[in-house]
């Protein structure tokens, strides 16, 4: 081979190279963004096709729900159908499911989408998938976040809150919905049921008509999920937001005020959870203002939840935080 001959392979070897380092950078680039960590362990994609079969002819959200999820992240063999049923099984708790032979039962909708984020998790971690009964250690498998209305997040490390941005910008608009979609199938896969939407050390806006029409918004988008929306509380809200001279819970008055708030809640998230209290600890404002004890309070505010079957999660961090000894 002469020298212009070794100079032009050369030449020729070079611009190949370059041109399959420059294919496979433009591939990667394509994966990333395909692939943007949104979907966390979940399959970005389906390694085959997969028919699945509902038993219900009428189904909800959250039953098509789970058969989207196993669609968009199936990762066994072409050609399977899977039956996703609805039935009684002693064996099941509310949320519990069963991997059958020919695909997964549960007493509940939102124990199918478990089974099925379960499903795919199987087909990931053991690669075959037995016949097998799951059930929920827990009643309420609850999330609180420590976010601020402003949108701030106390001890947030990650960026800003998913769920606010200031109590003047309410508006819901269609990147807010993708997000909380995300949120909601990242915790729905991993038997999530609960979520307080904002920081304990809360503001008395936070129940101001405006706030939770968002807060609706917020819950009807989880509700598919099989996630139940929870408000962080400020026990003097009636007086602070009210226009009450006091949040005494014994005050006749301030027991009404909790009760039309309550009714008001449920009107617009009929499936609402309940409150989560601090109160009386590291400056929070509770029952102890009024010489009335925790169970005072976090009693009244029951009495005021329990006909919509709402619940009170009164914290027990409790002490006084200018008190050098803490364990008093």
């Amino acid at each position: 081979m002469s020298t212009n001959e070794t100079k032009s392979y050369f030449s020729c070897l070079v611009r190949r190279l370059v041109s399959v380092t420059c294919l496979i950078l433009v591939g990667n680039v394509f994966m990333a963004m395909a692939v943007d960590g949104s979907a966390l362990w979940l399959p970005a994609q389906a390694d085959q096709p997969v028919t699945v079969r509902l038993s219900d002819k009428t189904p909800n959200p959250t039953l098509l729900l789970a058969k989207q999820v196993l669609e968009a992240g199936w990762q066994g063999q072409a050609g399977v159908t899977l039956k996703l049923e609805r039935k009684a099984d002693k064996a099941l708790k509310p949320g519990g499911f069963r991997f059958t032979g020919e695909g997964i039962s549960a007493t509940t909708d939102v124990g199918l989408l478990y089974g099925a984020y379960a499903y795919l998790r199987t087909q990931q971690v053991e690669g075959t998938v037995r016949p097998t009964v799951s059930n929920p250690s827990y009643q309420l498998r609850v999330l609180n976040h420590w976010d601020n209305l402003d949108g701030s997040i106390e001890r947030g490390y990650a960026g800003r809150s998913i769920f606010w941005r200031g109590k003047h910008d309410l508006a819901v608009t269609e990147a807010d919905v993708m997000r909380w979609k995300d949120y909601g199938s990242a915790n729905a896969s991993l038997g999530i049921n609960g979520t307080v939407l904002n920081n304990v050390n809360t503001t008395p806006d936070m129940l101001s008509e405006p706030v939770l029409k968002r807060v609706a918004a917020i819950a009807d988008v989880l509700r598919p999920y099989g996630i139940t929306t929870y408000l962080s509380v400020n026990f003097a809200t009636p007086a602070r937001l009210g226009g009450l001279p006091t949040a005494d819970p014994f005050d006749k008055a301030v027991i009404t005020w909790w009760k039309v708030k309550v009714k008001e809640i449920y009107a617009l998230i009929p499936d609402f959870g309940g409150f989560l209290v601090k109160a009386n600890s590291e400056g929070q404002p509770g029952p102890q203002d009024f010489g009335r004890t925790h169970a005072d309070g976090a009693n009244m505010l029951a009495d005021a939840l329990s006909p919509f079957g709402g619940i009170v999660m009164w914290r027990t961090f409790v002490y006084n935080p200018s008190d050098e000894d803490r364990a008093k």
